[in-house]
């Protein structure tokens, strides 16, 4: 109680309104008492609130972004929506914009561009050496641009606010899991639809590789911590996940448990997921672009982060009670798999 009196009246800056991790944020520090500003392109409404104010603007016109900052000074900004560099720097130019300190939304994903990887990965291991361009157009080349763009990002940041003296951090996180998250990614989605409708799961490995995701309420309350009185972390990149690790399987057998679900569990290859072209229609959570941060350095500063047995009951209700309009576009392909399973013998 006493952390949330002392941001009471803060004045933060949400850029992002709609994502699952912004709209935790947004009603983190609204129940928190502060004064929120939430900048979107407006797509999606914004509930009605008395601390509440909406800014229209796109994030990456200058121009646009300028008209609706200008003059504007803040306690906190968060931003969610930096994808490079020039997302920051078109941000920091703002005339008379004071973002007060500064929290980038960074990814995992930094340390997926490098070589020789160790998960889990402790902040310095960003500085590793990188690994080529993959092949354009391809699912490895996606996701190499939006490693490689949040890289320049941070890069941005630390060198834009450290020349006008602005508090900034890289707050990097793995894979976001929240009750919201049916409407966004639907990577949860994916696996509690197929465990649900009766038939086969594809498995990739048995499920034996490791994952770790962070809750979408625990970044919440971390960004709502950066924008109190306390001391600002002196390194320009944290991490932050839950504390230990699970295996895939252990997490969706977690799942299953708290939706109620008897899912029959197919083991398959990853080199048959690959050649049947189904590596990244049916397993999110599997796979080299998946991030494993290591958050000790989070913890030791008395950030907190729970496991899934603390979130995952209430985030797979929400999913099942109110489940997706379209399904994961992955599912599109579930005959595919079905043939798969058939075809090793299930």
């Amino acid at each position: 109680m006493a952390a949330t009196n002392a941001i009471s009246g803060a004045r933060v800056l949400l850029l992002g309104g709609s994502g699952l991790l912004s709209g935790a944020a947004r009603e983190t520090f609204l129940a928190a008492g502060c004064e929120v500003t939430v900048l979107s392109r407006g797509a999606r409404p914004l509930p009605p609130h008395p601390l509440l104010r909406a800014l229209r603007a796109d994030r990456r016109d200058a121009a646009s972004l300028a008209a609706a900052l200008s003059g504007e000074r803040f306690d906190l900004t968060a931003d969610f929506l930096a994808y490079d560099a020039a997302d920051v720097e078109r941000l920091l130019a703002v005339p008379g914009f004071a973002p007060g300190r500064l929290v980038m939304i960074s990814t995992g994903q930094v340390y997926l561009v490098t070589r020789d990887q160790r998960p889990p990965f402790a902040e310095a291991a960003a500085d590793a050496p990188l690994i080529p361009e993959p092949e354009k157009n391809t699912r490895d080349w996606h996701n190499w641009i939006y490693g490689m763009g949040k890289r320049a990002a941070e890069g941005a940041l630390a060198a834009g606010a450290g020349a006008r003296g602005i508090p900034a951090l890289a707050l990097r996180l793995p894979v976001v899991q929240g009750e919201a998250d049916a409407e966004n990614s639907k990577r949860l989605w994916a696996w509690l639809q197929r465990m649900g409708d009766g038939g086969p799961v594809l498995l990739p490995d048995g499920g034996a590789q490791p994952v770790r995701f962070v809750y979408a309420g625990d970044a919440a309350l971390a960004l709502l911590r950066l924008a109190g009185p306390g001391a600002w972390p002196k390194s320009p990149a944290l991490n932050l996940a839950q504390p230990g690790e699970t295996s895939l399987l252990e997490f969706l057998e977690l799942a299953a448990g708290y939706g109620g679900l008897k899912p029959r569990f197919v083991p398959v290859g990853g080199a048959d997921l690959l050649a049947a072209g189904l590596d990244g229609a049916c397993a999110p959570y599997w796979g080299r672009w998946c991030s494993r941060p290591d958050p000790a350095a989070a913890l030791a500063l008395g950030f907190a982060a729970r496991g899934p047995r603390e979130y995952l009951p209430s985030v797979v209700r929400a999913h099942l009670e109110r489940p997706p309009a379209v399904p994961h576009e992955g599912y599109a392909r579930r005959a595919d798999e079905l043939a798969l399973a058939a075809r090793l013998g299930f």
